[in-house]
């Protein structure tokens, strides 16, 4: 058993969970609504510490990070459930499962952060379920890591309260975050949470630390792919988080409970990257779609193609020491190697 942070003993007698909006309050022997965290004889237990799944190596364009280490390879990993209920979910087999479903061998912080290194690679990146649920493991091998001198990249939804937040994105060089909808009905309806918790992670991301942030949102046929909302959600990422925040709009395929939902059109993504950009951000990316230019990173000065892609892989890098190499301007990013890697 490992006791989890982040919860007392509430007024009735059971355990509260203080990680998430959910404050999941729990009998003895039951879980809460992310299936890992449960009332184990009084205490709130982390099920899913030192269970990982769908351990992979992937190039760090796939989290997608495309400011951070153009062409490097981390070491990808899960676990099991999730403190949200997104409809269109792409994980959702992990998502919605309990630990004891899928339970492999277990893995120490020590043991992943070796696989890591033995595999070449220059990060961890937590990922495929949402790593809040799971954030004393995933702090554990953070720390580890660090130490390592590997890099340690959340692809999160944001779905956590302000001190374990801050906790866990102190040991976090760069994360993804998925800003799902702009449209506070959208979080509601679809994914059972709420939007301004995500805002308030992304600006505390944005304003109160040193973490490189990334914002996804997976743009689906009919439910938040308007102009009008693209619009809206691009000038409140340029406005709130900045022009240089890059923005990765990805193409939604049927999946989980949206399975009568069509593909998300090529024309639609390029269509919004241009809104994105009308709206005043300067980094706009396209994914899951074949399309050279919005898997560009271009240079907002003098429209140089600086990093050239081939979906995830890296073609071509025209940056030196960060800058363009056409004309010299800075471009924001985590371009070169920091803590000795």
């Amino acid at each position: 058993m490992y006791t989890a942070r982040y919860w007392h003993v509430a007024a009735d007698g059971r355990v509260q969970c203080d990680l998430c909006p959910r404050h999941c309050r729990m009998r003895d022997g039951q879980a809460g609504f992310c299936s890992v965290r449960r009332n184990h004889g009084g205490a709130l237990e982390l099920t899913a510490y030192g269970h990982p799944s769908g351990l992979a190596i992937d190039p760090i364009e796939k989290k997608p990070l495309n400011h951070v280490l153009p062409g490097s390879r981390v070491l990808s990993f899960g676990t099991t459930g999730c403190n949200l209920a997104c409809r269109f979910c792409q994980n959702w087999e992990l998502s919605t499962a309990r630990a004891s479903e899928a339970r492999g061998r277990a893995l120490s912080p020590e043991a992943i952060v070796e696989a890591a290194l033995a595999n070449g690679c220059q990060g961890i990146a937590y990922t495929y379920n949402d790593p809040v649920i799971f954030a004393e493991y995933a702090m554990d091998i953070a720390a580890v890591a660090r130490d390592a001198g590997l890099l340690n990249i959340a692809v999160t939804a944001g779905y956590i309260e302000p001190q374990p937040r801050a906790d866990f994105f102190a040991l976090m060089d760069a994360a993804n975050v998925d800003l799902k909808s702009i449209r506070p009905q959208f979080y509601r309806a679809v994914t059972g949470g709420h939007l301004d918790v995500i805002q308030d992670t992304l600006r505390y991301l944005a304003h109160e630390t040193d973490v490189w942030l990334e914002v996804t949102n997976l743009v689906i046929p009919g439910l938040n792919d308007s102009d009008d909302e693209i619009t809206e959600l691009a000038t409140w990422v340029a406005m709130e988080l900045g022009p240089d925040v890059p923005l990765h709009l990805s193409a939604f395929h049927p999946s989980h409970r949206l399975m009568d939902v069509p593909r998300t059109p090529a024309s639609t993504l390029v269509r919004a990257r241009q809104l994105a950009r009308d709206a005043g951000l300067r980094f706009v990316y396209t994914g899951n779609v074949a399309d050279t230019p919005g898997s560009t990173t271009w240079c907002p000065s003098c429209a140089t193609a600086l990093v050239e892609r081939d979906g995830y892989a890296v073609v071509a890098n025209r940056l030196m020491d960060g800058c363009c190499a056409a004309c010299g301007a800075p471009i924001p990013g985590r371009w070169i190697a920091w803590r000795g890697l």
